[in-house]
């Protein structure tokens, strides 16, 4: 009779937990239906107004983005609908996966807007003001206004030591007067975050994006040891080069000798000249062809974007999605040469990402699994410009010319990962620092930092806001260090791809041309998914591995 008792007992709790998740599941599935009807439009009018304010500059537009992007932080910061999402969240009761996966998504963007309203609409305000400044700023030299292209190609081209320096000096002009504006948006970013429980800004970007500060610095830090040596080797190198390019003493080179306004790609020093391999092409006809190739259509996102100069016109590039429905663009200022091959080839890898998500998913999985995925796909196809056996099957390179700049391409693109992951360092440090004490001397931490991990020579008595004229500071905050992950993740998929699709080894270089099951590779276990899993748990169904850095290492390191 007892045995017959627990067991009764057992039916009717278990009865209880089964109606209790039929009963959370309705009503989360409810809450979602209905946040999707307010959120859906205004997260398309404010993408759409950004990408017409980033291609023409106008004011107006920027106010119309600001405007929606303020309304769509309302709908987030709703606290009743937060107190529902988080019952529902607490209770335990949601089981089925895509729900439970959808209920974590939308939890930390709901958590990361409880804030006070009218602080959160002044940062949102206080960010557009800076959006539009770094837009419309065009270095001046000699009372000439530069677009960024073209103080890069001064720097990278010229061999005047005073001209290098005058232009350097001129795409740092922006740094000090934002950098007042760039110190109150850290304050305010800081000061909602606290509110929410963080210990500042960078703390609580990392945590609410899945990802652990301690296990983030780890890992720079791991990178750190694995890259030193390599580097100081590399850069002893380059500084050969440069000081007899430049008739100097390698001591006496200074940042506006590294081709570079960042010292973040790496300065041509090997025999192989991979502009002129693209200048006699269409970089963005090469890049819709290769594509095509491997069984993905970029027509679509090709023909809605924007891709060459302008005035006022945002002089970076990026990719945005603007409805989660497939209406994907990309902004560019295309020249044929390969700095801006590589970067259509990587805003692709973001748009065919974008693009060929399942949209059967859920709205709020309708983006990628994580930032630094696409980024990884975006690094893969951008790595393309720079691997000879591409450049043959793409660009009309011979197949004697492939093979003759092999080496020096491959020490290239070593040298360019080393030169950027050392950049990387410069960059997380100094915003965890940043947020952590935005009252401490920056000028000073920006260029210590650049000594320590990109071993470039502080100019002297310069005390200017160099760090302020990195847009990523201002207003892609705590993101860079994504980049990183991006490339490591790049090399681990890459290495799959090799060995089970190209019979390759892991480290081969490899065209990545003409075959459709690469494209179908990535569509049915990268793109598609979206967000329907964590990012760890997409990488190993992708790879069979989680994240590891023993790809990168053994294909740039070793």
């Amino acid at each position: 009779m007892k045995k017959l008792m627990l067991f009764s007992l057992a039916i009717l709790l278990m009865a209880g937990c089964t109606s209790q998740t039929k009963k959370m599941e309705k009503e989360l599935q409810s809450f979602i239906d209905s946040l999707e009807i307010k959120v859906k439009p205004i997260e398309a009018g404010a993408s759409l107004a950004y990408f017409n304010a980033a291609i023409t500059g106008k004011e107006e537009e920027y106010q119309k983005s600001s405007e929606m992007n303020i309304q769509l932080s309302k709908i987030y910061a709703d606290k009743a609908l937060f107190a529902k999402l988080k019952e529902i969240k607490e209770s335990g009761a949601v089981k089925d996966s895509l729900l439970s996966r959808q209920m974590i998504v939308l939890y930390n963007v709901f958590l990361s807007n409880q804030v006070d309203e009218k602080k959160m609409e002044e940062l949102i305000r206080a960010q557009t003001r800076l959006e539009q400044k770094y837009a419309t700023f065009r270095a001046e030299v000699d009372g000439k206004q530069l677009s960024d292209n073209e103080i890069e190609a001064i720097l990278k081209t010229d061999t005047d030591s005073k001209k290098l320096q005058k232009s350097w000096l001129a795409s740092k002009q922006i740094g000090d007067s934002v950098a007042a504006d760039v110190i109150g948006l850290v304050k305010m970013r800081n000061e909602l975050a606290r509110e929410l429980g963080f210990a500042n800004f960078h703390d609580m970007s990392l945590r609410l994006s899945d990802q652990d500060p301690v296990q983030i610095e780890s890992l720079f830090d791991e990178l750190d040891s694995l890259t030193r040596d390599t580097f100081i080797s590399l850069k002893s190198d380059m500084d050969a080069f440069l000081a007899k390019k430049y008739k100097l003493s390698p001591g006496a080179l200074m940042p506006w000798h590294y081709q570079n306004r960042f010292f973040q790609e790496a300065p041509a020093i090997y025999n192989v000249n991979l502009d002129s391999y693209i200048a006699g092409n269409d970089a963005v006809q090469l890049s819709r062809d290769y594509y095509a190739g491997i069984g993905l259509d970029v027509n679509k996102i090709l023909n809605n974007s924007d891709l060459y100069e302008k005035e006022g016109k945002y002089q970076h590039a990026f990719c945005t999605h603007i409805d989660r429905s497939g209406d994907v663009r990309v902004v560019c200022n295309m020249k044929n040469n390969n700095q801006w091959m590589n970067t259509i080839l990587h805003e692709l890898g973001h748009g065919v990402y974008d693009q060929n998500i399942d949209m059967s998913l859920p709205f709020f999985l309708r983006t990628p699994a994580h930032t630094f995925t696409t980024e990884a796909i975006a690094m893969i196809f951008g790595r393309l410009a720079s691997n000879p056996y591409w450049l043959r099957d793409n660009a009309g390179v011979s197949e004697s010319e492939a093979e003759k700049i092999k080496a020096d391409v491959r020490n290239s693109l070593r040298l360019e990962q080393l030169v950027f992951s050392r950049w990387c360092q410069v960059m997380f440090r100094f915003e965890k620092s940043m947020y952590a004490n935005p009252d401490q001397d920056l000028n000073k931490l920006w260029w210590d930092l650049a000594e320590k991990y990109q071993m470039l020579k502080r100019p002297d008595g310069r005390n200017s806001a160099d760090w302020a004229s990195k847009i990523h500071v201002a207003l892609y905050p705590c993101y860079y260090h994504n980049y990183q992950l991006g490339e490591l993740l790049a090399s681990q998929l890459q290495a799959y791809i090799n060995a089970n699709i190209l019979n390759a080894g892991a480290t081969d270089v490899v065209s990545l041309s003409g075959n459709e099951e690469i494209g179908k590779y990535l569509l049915e276990n990268v793109f598609r998914p979206g967000a329907r899993y964590q990012w760890n748990d997409m990488i190993r169904r992708a790879t069979g591995e989680e994240l590891t850095a023993k790809y990168y290492a053994g294909e740039f390191l070793e």
